[in-house]
């Protein structure tokens, strides 16, 4: 599918895929840490009315370019939101993808991304389904 579309001038393939941190969960040591300087971090708790957000978000698209065999992966969209990745931030990430993506003449989009339950909701399946039948309609 790959192949193909990058032979198609009005298609755009992009990997999506998304982070999010806490500000409470600590992270796991191991993974950023050398055994001879260990991490020492403070553990936070939330407090009522703390108006920071409890979590971050960042969604991103590696947009893919050129052929098959020599493919070209030098753009990349991110947005950051406040929260965590759920359904309702993932189709607006799709919207603003799709909204980026007509302006530079694409009119379709290989999305690749992995089995994430926010990637296989119904409100996201929903969603691309309207998406797809408005394209179709609308031109």
């Amino acid at each position: 599918m790959i192949a193909w579309a990058s032979q198609q001038p009005t298609w755009a393939i992009g990997f999506l895929d998304e982070v999010w941190w806490s500000r409470f969960a600590l992270p796991r040591m191991y993974a950023w840490q050398d055994l001879d300087h260990p991490v020492r971090l403070i553990e936070q708790s939330w407090k009522k009315g703390d108006p920071d957000p409890k979590a971050l978000a960042c969604y991103g698209v590696l947009w893919q370019e050129g052929t098959p065999e020599d493919p070209q992966r030098d753009q990349m969209w991110l947005r950051f939101v406040t929260g965590r990745p759920v359904s309702a931030l993932t189709t607006q990430f799709l919207d603003w993808c799709c909204e980026c993506l007509l302006k530079q003449g694409k009119t379709n989009w290989l999305l690749i991304w992995d089995n994430a339950s926010w990637h296989k909701s119904q409100a996201v399946r929903t969603w691309i389904r309207q998406h797809n039948q408005q394209v179709k309609q609308t031109g």
